[in-house]
């Protein structure tokens, strides 16, 4: 009995040294997920939320990622700023706090620049779905776009729709916040620079609006009826009501808008109303979604319990921050300086795209002087019988 007790501690001994060896290998990466979860646009922020945990899942189901030749697990912490300024600053810090360098949100532009200070305090670089280009200029670094700008594709639509399509006019419409607003002017130049004839450039509906006819009645009758109507900045929560309230008051034009929209609440509050309306999407339609799209779409489900189709935008974020990560070395986990240095040159094959003919890059350069934005393909979306099909792809530059 008396050598049972050295034994067991020498066991002891070796099992703590394993358990000590083995929480090493399996060092966690902490993202976080700052956005809103709750309100009209919470669809935008639960789709980063889940299109993040979906990409976490599928890593961590093999291991982790491998980065310097060292496995680590990926572990999301998610806080819901309920579209709040100062939620969101309390929000950033709170995260930054923790030592997370990586932060994917916010999503408006009054959030997104409200933590931004925050981001540049601690050394941390978020990822924002926020256009306001002011977040992305030189000296400015701690901030990338996650998305394409709505002022990278209203041209674009519009262009095509004039091009293929026969428009001549176009008004628009905003919700009147900041976001919504800085997106209606920036539409506004870009279709007369077009050549658009702009029939009302300052239509706006308050916050909580559910009876959108005084206002689209005041757009779509008569010869007031523009080619085109934009939703500018619309939430996903209030595009199904503008499209059929439009339609409802015998609107027969084109209907679009430059931010991503969730199929499932178009179908659910407009239904047939919504054929037509075009909007900017991911890679996520079958014509040209990848294996390894598909797999993503599986995980999601698993995650948020049913497929949103705005994470075919959203899928891009933690995929390209872990790549980037793995290019950089495992210095950049917590220095987001040569995070950033590598940037520049990164250049994969789009795994999300069938064909390997995309290329996964941070791109920005013409808007912002610098690489701060996430290469994700310009997909342009068209409602056809409940689903979305893909109109065109366009380029960011």
């Amino acid at each position: 009995m008396k050598h049972i007790k050295p034994l067991i501690s020498l066991l002891l001994g070796v099992a703590m040294t394993l358990a000590s060896v083995t929480a090493i290998a399996a060092n966690d990466i902490t993202i976080g997920v700052l956005g809103v979860m709750s309100g009209a646009s919470a669809s935008w922020g639960l789709t980063n939320k889940y299109s993040a945990e979906a990409t976490a899942n599928m890593y961590n189901a093999k291991g982790g990622i491998v980065i310097d030749g060292k496995k680590y697990r990926i572990k999301i912490v998610t806080i819901d700023e309920k579209n709040d300024p100062k939620l969101a600053v309390a929000g950033a810090e709170r995260l930054t706090s923790q030592g997370i360098k990586y932060i994917i949100g916010p999503n408006i532009d009054s959030t997104a620049t409200s933590v931004a200070p925050v981001m540049d305090r601690a050394g941390a670089m978020h990822f924002p779905y926020a256009f306001s280009k002011a977040l992305y200029l030189p000296p400015k670094g701690s901030s990338v776009l996650g998305m394409v700008a709505s002022y990278q594709a209203g041209p674009t639509i519009y262009k095509y729709l004039k091009n293929n399509k026969g428009v001549k006019s176009v008004s628009f419409v905003a919700r009147n916040e900041a976001d919504a607003l800085n997106q209606q002017k920036g539409g506004v130049v870009a279709a007369k620079a077009l050549g658009l004839k702009v029939k009302n450039r300052k239509a706006t509906y308050e916050p909580g609006t559910t009876d959108f006819f005084p206002v689209v009645s005041k757009l779509v009758r008569g010869r007031r009826a523009p080619d085109l109507l934009v939703l500018s900045g619309v939430a996903p929560a209030d595009a199904p009501l503008l499209i059929k309230a439009a339609r409802e008051l015998g609107y027969k034009g084109f209907i679009s808008t430059e931010t991503a929209q969730d199929i499932k609440i178009l179908n659910e509050a407009a239904g047939s109303a919504a054929n037509g309306f075009i909007s900017v999407g991911g890679a996520s339609t079958p014509a040209i979604s990848s294996k390894y799209m598909n797999s993503f779409i599986r995980a999601y489900k698993k995650v948020a319990g049913e497929w949103n189709d705005e994470a075919g935008t959203k899928v891009y974020a933690l995929e390209m921050i872990l790549r980037n990560l793995q290019k950089a070395g495992a210095g950049a986990i917590e220095d987001t300086s040569k995070f950033r240095a590598s940037m520049d040159t990164f250049n994969e094959v789009n795994p999300f795209i069938k064909g390997g003919q995309e290329r996964l890059v941070f791109t920005g350069s013409a808007f912002f002087k610098q690489k701060r934005q996430l290469g994700v393909p310009m997909v342009v979306n068209e409602v056809r019988d409940g689903k979305f099909k893909t109109l065109f792809i366009g380029s960011v530059e």
